[in-house]
């Protein structure tokens, strides 16, 4: 049965830091950054709710059933976003990743792949997880794009599954990646990583 526990993961540029009340001013400028929060699709806080969004990531955590990360761009030095492992399942070696965002121009980068490869890495080859999964607003046709383009496999689609911020009630598309699916897809992620560095050289 996996145990979680907070902990700094750091490679590939990035460096995914145990959430804290003192990233609250670096979350508040990611966020500001696009004016992220009127993307009625996405969990990213207002500005002036950042407080409250930190707040219940780590009640989240203090449960038992999250656990939740900034992110910081390590050759900027900036807080660029955040993001979490969710809906834990200990008893099945399962987690989820999600509430993922990242500051309008940190986002097409290096950093959502380095991520996703860290938090996929510590999943499976630090915890033993035997199923990650990932899901997203029906609506949200490009965060379905960047999943399935990582080889996470589509389980379907709860329909009224959630509330959005704006009242309405999304359907919710899941996807997973099983354990022996890991190494093609770390390879996959390890290539977009390289293509990604080669093109800024």
């Amino acid at each position: 049965m996996i145990r979680l526990e907070p902990r700094t993961l750091e490679g590939y540029g990035v460096r995914l830091e145990a959430l804290v009340p003192e990233h609250h001013d670096g979350l508040r400028a990611a966020a500001s950054d696009g004016r992220l929060w009127e993307l009625w699709y996405t969990s990213v806080p207002e500005p002036d709710r950042v407080g409250a969004y930190i707040t219940a990531a780590l009640a989240g955590k203090d449960e038992g059933h999250m656990l939740p990360w900034a992110v910081r761009e390590l050759a900027s030095g900036a807080v660029v976003g955040s993001t979490r492992y969710h809906d834990v399942v200990a008893a099945i070696d399962r987690v989820e990743i999600g509430y993922t965002w990242y500051a309008a121009r940190w986002q097409r980068t290096h950093v959502n792949t380095a991520c996703k490869l860290l938090l996929f890495e510590h999943a499976f080859e630090g915890l033993g997880c035997q199923v990650v999964g990932l899901r997203t607003d029906n609506f949200n046709l490009a965060s379905q794009r960047a999943i399935e383009a990582l080889g996470a496999r589509k389980d379907g689609v709860i329909r009224h599954q959630h509330p959005r911020r704006d009242g309405t009630v999304r359907d919710t598309v899941m996807y997973s990646v099983l354990a022996n699916e890991w190494p093609a897809i770390k390879e996959r992620l390890r290539q977009r990583l390289e293509r990604h560095a080669g093109s800024h050289r």
